[in-house]
């Protein structure tokens, strides 16, 4: 199984950018978490970062190349405006769950909506960098119950 893990703009300043909303731990720290959670499980995770929209949009459709069985997105600000990024991911049938490490929609208004949440099998917010853990499983376990024939629905 190869899951992308893609962060969107500002991901790779964690423990430093607002660390009373974002935590203290690392950006590091989140990839040696899911280099972890792929020893353990005995799957492929290949992590991406960029703060550019374009660079996102062109990784997504290399994923569809690739094959990946699932793509865990944290698009950080662009979760609130890119339909660019929106339509890429519409473009691929694999598994897609959304990420936030905090609960956007507990913050401010122009957060709550998200508008790559409705081209996403399912979002996770509020639960810290575990959401991305959280997210790897529910790719894993969703993965199984398609080749049986179910929509998951």
């Amino acid at each position: 199984m190869k899951i992308l893990v893609i962060n969107g703009p500002n991901l790779n300043f964690l423990g430093i950018r607002e660390k009373g909303i974002y935590g203290t731990q690392d950006f590091d720290y989140l990839l040696s978490s899911l280099e972890e959670k792929a020893r353990k499980e005995n799957i492929t995770i290949e992590t991406y970062q960029s703060n550019c929209e374009g660079e996102i949009i062109d990784r997504i459709q290399k994923a569809y190349y690739d094959q990946v069985d699932g793509i865990v997105i944290n698009p950080g600000a662009y979760t609130h405006y890119s339909y660019a990024i929106r339509d890429a991911l519409a473009s691929i049938e694999a598994p897609k769950i959304e990420v936030h490490i905090s609960n956007i929609h507990q913050r401010e208004e122009f957060r709550h909506t998200s508008v790559i949440a409705p081209v996403c099998t399912g979002q996770i917010a509020g639960l810290g960098l575990q959401g991305y853990l959280l997210a790897i499983d529910a790719i894993m376990g969703m993965k199984p119950v398609q080749s049986m024939g179910f929509s998951g629905e």
